[in-house]
């Protein structure tokens, strides 16, 4: 279970990489956010995973930009938290909330398609 001091730095790291990345990527890459942030035990380096907005190339290109700019983005970082070690960061591609769409879309079209799902819709059922 992580600690309190984890939890924190965590908290620190993806409020200000969300800043940075509001500031410097261009609305032409979408909306490039930090879902989530992991620290390692000894807070020298980090895994921040990043999501975007849009189709499949979109949020790729989105995340090109943010690997190509990953010196930038450090260094940023490190001006703008006060830590004695300003983590590593390693970025990944966040895939979790378009699975959990995919999913969705999915049930919906299930839910539709089972006799079920129509007799639902049309108010109806078996014992009328």
């Amino acid at each position: 279970m992580p600690n309190l001091r984890h939890m924190r730095v965590r908290e620190l790291l993806k409020r200000e990489l969300n800043e940075i990345f509001r500031r410097e990527f261009p609305v032409e890459l979408g909306l490039v956010s930090v879902s989530e942030v992991g620290v390692s035990n000894d807070l020298h380096s980090a895994t921040v995973f990043v999501s975007s907005i849009g189709d499949e190339s979109a949020r790729r290109k989105a995340f090109r930009a943010v690997r190509k700019a990953a010196g930038k983005i450090q260094a940023q970082l490190g001006q703008a938290v006060e830590l004695r070690y300003t983590p590593r960061l390693k970025f990944t591609l966040d895939e979790a909330r378009n699975r959990g769409d995919r999913v969705l879309h999915i049930l919906e079209e299930i839910e539709k398609e089972s006799p079920l799902g129509q007799a639902h819709e049309e108010g109806t059922t078996e014992n009328d």
